[in-house]
């Protein structure tokens, strides 16, 4: 039996009672600290009655307040803009390059040089002190002064602007245009400018005002594809910086802000009148008198004389970053490239694009275009990354990331070829819904039961969004990496309309697959690369992975099949050829703010595009309108007096000559291409050039005696 002993009476006491004492501790110090916290609240409200504000001064306190508190969430704000700059200076200064490349055109001809050696960079205290005067008198004159953005010079710039009615002056400081040169490109964006002020600061803050000057006078893109002033000045003048007079330093000086515009050797007038405005603002600037530059207006410089023939500065700048991905495993610093570019090519490029622009620009509302044209092996023949290198070095052929529209859509179909289906399947144009994405087609109509190749002639967006469900977005990813798109490609639902942002550049080597006949398009711009001494260090053909199967036969025959069909009854008719045969697709992305043509002939394929730096839309630009008939003015001229090749698996009967292809609304006369050599003449005779290079040159001994054998009577006179 378990006997459970009952609590005590004292036990029963005593808990209750800690339990009262516990309850009136807690209800004790709970009115002592909100009593303590009201007497302290009196006592901070009594003593802030001292500096109470009242009519006047409370309106400055608010507004102070109000200042304040806007100013804290102006900092964050400024930090969250700044992290993008924050990032492009986490390396310090871009470093300059240290290779020294001389460009050859595919015939061994000179169009240029790039890489400027740290030896070639003049310091500032050895320039000459008028040509400094003449660059501070014309890009900041308050260059000592301010911290790297010039409040005083914007607003001032801002008020002659206003008088003017339109842009005479720039409100940019040196410090703004180096980060510019340095980090930035020359797309007219919000987010560059906001960039370029977080860069100056820091540019400012990290390096003296002489290291500022002193790079941005050896970096700075002159013209003439020169880069730095001492560049400019053996260009221009053919002679060193340190010993350029007064004139020619003014002249010199007026050409960092438009140099394609003032360059002396293109339009020495324009040049004269631009270094005489120079020499008027170092007047102005009290740098010198008038009698000091009067001499110089007198005499003004003459430039050398080097001819009207435009540097391919945007190729040559492609073709540069190529050797230099080449030459990162060479020993060797200093290069002769010899590249695959054309120069009748690039010329009918460049007029082609500027052509349409100054035509036609105004009424699409489009402001710059670009174009890549490659052959048939995959050498970059031309590239034209915008109307004006001069206005700006950003290459919008090879780093201008846009969407691609319906030029996008021969990945999908490729996909759905390889997969098995084929032009003459029948498909269901009617409304889709994947998500809650439901796509429309360009009109907003929809055909019924249709066909692929009629899909895709006339560029239905529905069928394209069945295709891509039906192969899978990650089959058209890996399809349109394995053509040669380098740029990321998102890979989700809406990319099957072109949705993911491409370059130029990728599109044509994208397309070459399909000229190819399927195979990769093994795009190059250096066909060899060799030292100074004429040595061979690479070369394309032994060096470059062999091409290789990137889409089957059959299906790169059924989309053959369509993309020719595209110019002769779809949405590119403006591109048909008079001569050949012609193949491709349009692109037009949302609101009209890109026109695209991708297109190839059995000899090349080219691609063009034509928009907005700043991505405002076109008045209604298709892809079917200006790139179409850009790239049928170029390819019209291009195929001149060549032997003409068909497109792959096509058995279509090639155009007569003395077929005419309807002429695009108000079209001046195509260019013509200038007779050339035929290709096999062109294999042989550099063939011969090599072999000639190659041979080891005689000794004056050997030459002696091969003289003697040849005439034995010559050792007797």
């Amino acid at each position: 039996m378990i006997v459970r002993r009952s609590p005590d009476r004292k036990t029963k006491r005593w808990v209750p009672s800690r339990l009262i004492e516990i309850d009136a501790w807690i209800d004790s110090s709970l009115w002592r600290f909100f009593h303590g916290s009201g007497g302290f609240w009196e006592r901070v409200t009594i003593f802030s009655r001292r500096f109470r504000a009242r009519g006047f001064k409370k309106a400055l306190v608010e507004l102070s307040c109000e200042g304040l508190t806007l100013g804290l969430g102006g900092l964050v704000v400024l930090y969250i803009l700044a992290q993008p700059a924050m990032q492009m200076t986490a390396n310090g200064l871009p470093r300059e390059t240290d290779y020294s490349v001389q460009f050859l055109d595919r015939h061994g001809v000179e169009i240029g040089r790039r890489g400027v050696l740290r030896s070639d960079s003049v310091p500032v205290d050895e320039m000459p002190d008028h040509f400094i005067k003449a660059v501070l008198a014309t890009e900041d004159r308050r260059f000592f002064e301010h911290w790297g953005i010039d409040f005083i010079g914007l607003f001032r710039a801002l008020g002659e602007n206003a008088r003017a009615g339109g842009v005479v002056q720039g409100g940019s400081t040196l410090t703004q245009q180096l980060a510019k040169n340095l980090f930035l490109t020359n797309e007219r964006t919000i987010d560059r400018k906001i960039n370029e002020a977080f860069l100056s600061l820091w540019l400012e803050s990290h390096l003296s005002k002489r290291q500022i000057l002193e790079t941005y006078l050896n970096r700075a893109y002159m013209g003439g594809g020169a880069f730095g002033a001492e560049s400019a000045a053996e260009f221009y003048f053919a002679k060193d910086i340190r010993d350029v007079s007064l004139s020619e330093g003014a002249m010199l000086a007026g050409l960092f802000k438009a140099p394609a515009k003032y360059a002396p050797h293109i339009n020495l007038p324009a040049a004269r009148g631009r270094a005489n405005e120079v020499l008027s603002n170092m007047v102005q600037a009290g740098f010198m008198t008038e009698g000091q530059v009067v001499a110089a207006r007198r005499q003004p410089a003459t430039a050398v004389d080097r001819g009207t023939v435009a540097s391919p500065d945007y190729f040559l700048d492609f073709a540069f970053a190529e050797v230099q991905r080449i030459a990162d495993k060479l020993p060797h610093r200093n290069f002769i490239a010899r590249t695959s570019f054309d120069s009748t090519i690039q010329a009918l490029a460049d007029e082609s694009i500027q052509y349409h622009l100054r035509q036609f620009g105004k009424t699409y509302n489009v402001d710059e275009g670009a174009m890549v044209v490659l052959d048939d092996d995959g050498g970059v023949r031309a590239i034209v990354g915008g109307p004006d290198y001069g206005v700006s070095q950003f290459n919008r052929a090879t780093k201008a990331l846009r969407q691609p529209g319906s030029s996008f859509k021969a990945y999908v179909y490729a996909a759905a070829m390889e997969a098995g289906m084929k032009p003459t399947d029948i498909v269901s144009d009617a409304p889709v819904t994947v998500g809650n994405w439901s796509p429309q087609n360009y009109g907003r109509s929809y055909s019924g039961r249709i066909s692929i190749a009629d899909a895709m002639a006339h560029s239905l967006n529905t069928v394209a969004v069945r295709l891509s469900q039906k192969v899978g977005m990650r089959k058209v990813t890996e399809l349109a990496k394995a053509f040669g798109v380098e740029s990321p490609l998102r890979g989700d639902k809406t990319m099957a309309l072109g949705t993911s942002e491409v370059t130029v550049m990728d599109q044509a080597t994208g397309y070459a697959v399909f000229a190819a006949g399927g195979m990769d398009s093994h795009r190059h711009a250096i066909m060899q690369l060799s030292d100074t001494n004429g040595d061979m260090l690479w070369d394309s053909g032994r060096d470059m992975p062999p091409r290789h199967r990137v889409l089957s036969e059959q299906a790169a025959k059924s989309m053959n099949e369509m993309l020719v069909q595209i110019p002769i009854r779809g949405t590119a008719r403006k591109a048909a050829l008079t001569m050949t045969l012609a193949a491709g697709k349009t692109g037009t992305t949302q609101s009209y703010r890109d026109g695209w043509f991708a297109g190839f002939t059995g000899n090349f394929t080219a691609a063009v595009w034509f928009g907005n730096d700043d991505f405002h839309p076109t008045n209604k630009l298709t892809g079917g309108a200006l790139p179409a008939m850009a790239w049928q003015r170029v390819m019209e001229a291009a195929h001149q007096g060549i032997e003409l090749k068909r497109i792959p698996y096509i058995d279509l009967p090639m155009p007569k000559p003395s077929e005419k292809v309807a002429a695009a609304e108000g079209a001046a006369p195509l260019p013509s291409r200038p007779p050339s050599l035929n290709g096999d003449t062109q294999k042989v005779l550099t063939s011969i050039s090599d072999a000639m290079r190659d041979a080891a040159p005689l000794s004056d001994e050997k030459l002696a005696s091969n003289a003697s054998t040849r005439n034995p009577d010559s050792r007797s006179r």
